[in-house]
């Protein structure tokens, strides 16, 4: 089944972040009353149309794979390590100034935009998703409004993100990484569900020298906290690890599909 309503592109004025920012809307076929549908929404949407989402997804309906979803693809803008940050702390570098009115921009401009323009009076779920550092402002975003959300997924998640150089004597991975201590300190949402990609390429660095690169280390540290906090690693979470995946638009594109199907899935 193909897509029968076309992508469409819109920018809107963001009051909280003092810019144009372009979003994509991808549009479930069959479906002219978008009500109680499915609501997915990404960071850097920009790096959909050079994966060919549009293909992805047409080829999933196609065949029958997932069910009606509807998806907004947000760009980024040019401060992303500032609107991509994670809201209530800044990193060791003071990167994250905007974070905190990135979550506004979702919830109190966007969401009610597309409710507008959509004529959607509820959605039957939200979930949210990115890649890099828009992985980590997914995830952020969803832990601070549970109710909100009932998915998130983080592919090549930028969960290095820390309040103290790792080149301070003090540095302590376990006490300074800051989305772990987010979860640690956190409370359960048993509705929560997470999906996290890995590649083995993702990055070369090791800073404890266990053998580990660091991108998969910090994903498994999160996962550890989940499952600390009640969370199941077989109902709950769904770790993919790719051979070879890099940190780029290519492997996040061989992923979406895997992500697509366990979150949609027919």
């Amino acid at each position: 089944m193909k897509i029968e309503k076309q992508p469409e592109s819109h920018i809107l004025i963001s009051t909280f972040l003092q810019r144009k920012v372009i979003v994509d809307f991808y549009f479930p076929p069959g479906k002219n009353d978008l009500n109680n549908c499915d609501l997915l929404l990404i960071n850097d949407g920009q790096d959909l149309i050079t994966m060919n989402f549009e293909s992805i997804l047409n080829k999933l309906y196609k065949e029958g794979k997932i069910t009606p979803l509807f998806c907004v693809g947000i760009h980024c803008g040019t401060d992303r390590k500032n609107e991509y940050g994670t809201a209530n702390i800044l990193n060791d570098k003071g990167q994250g100034t905007k974070a905190k009115m990135y979550s506004r921009f979702v919830l109190q401009e966007l969401l009610p935009l597309i409710r507008k323009n959509f004529k959607i009076s509820s959605f039957k779920s939200k979930s949210f998703c990115g890649f890099s550092l828009g992985g980590l402002s997914a995830l952020d975003i969803v832990w601070n409004h549970p109710n909100e959300f009932s998915k998130v997924g983080a592919f090549s998640g930028s969960f290095w993100w820390r309040s103290v150089s790792q080149d301070s004597p003090v540095f302590d991975e376990t006490k300074h990484r800051i989305m772990q201590n987010e979860i640690r300190n956190g409370k359960y949402y048993p509705w929560l569900k997470f999906f996290f990609e890995t590649g083995t390429l993702d990055e070369t660095a090791d800073r404890n020298n266990n053998g580990i690169i660091d991108s998969i280390d910090d994903t498994l540290a999160l996962i550890d906290e989940l499952v600390q906090k009640g969370y199941n690693r077989d109902r709950d979470i769904c770790y993919l690890e790719l051979k070879e995946g890099k940190h780029d638009v290519t492997t996040w594109g061989r992923t979406f599909p895997e992500f697509l199907t366990w979150g949609w899935g027919k």
